[in-house]
């Protein structure tokens, strides 16, 4: 089980950190990944974190996002820093292989809100 939290509401500029927290079983040897989901849009890749730290992150994110992880309380984290008006989404985490693609995920958190204001 994935629980995701830490969204809110934000100004454009500002930050935020959002956490996953795993429970259940241990997701150590899994991929974890945030996607996300504005409203009227299809979900998005955003970005995913490999077993041993190796990160991969979405073009519209690189240089503003940070992914981490720390296995000792098995969570993930995206640290968002210069969020923009279009950052606006609900962001969901997950676990599954490394990659993109939605279909490589199979477990799935409930997702937490970021809005972000002009």
């Amino acid at each position: 089980q994935l629980q995701a939290s830490g969204g809110g509401l934000v100004q454009a500029g500002g930050s935020l950190r959002l956490s996953c927290q795993a429970s259940g079983r241990t997701y150590n040897n899994l991929a974890l990944a945030w996607f996300r989901q504005a409203t009227g849009k299809e979900r998005e890749f955003v970005a995913v974190i490999g077993q041993f730290g190796h990160a991969t992150y979405a073009e519209s994110v690189r240089g503003r996002f940070t992914i981490s992880r720390d296995t000792t309380k098995n969570t993930v984290y995206l640290q968002m820093n210069s969020l923009k008006v279009e950052d606006t989404a609900v962001y969901y985490c997950a676990a599954g292989r490394y990659g993109s693609s939605g279909d490589k995920f199979d477990s799935w958190g409930q997702g937490t809100l970021v809005t972000v204001s002009s």
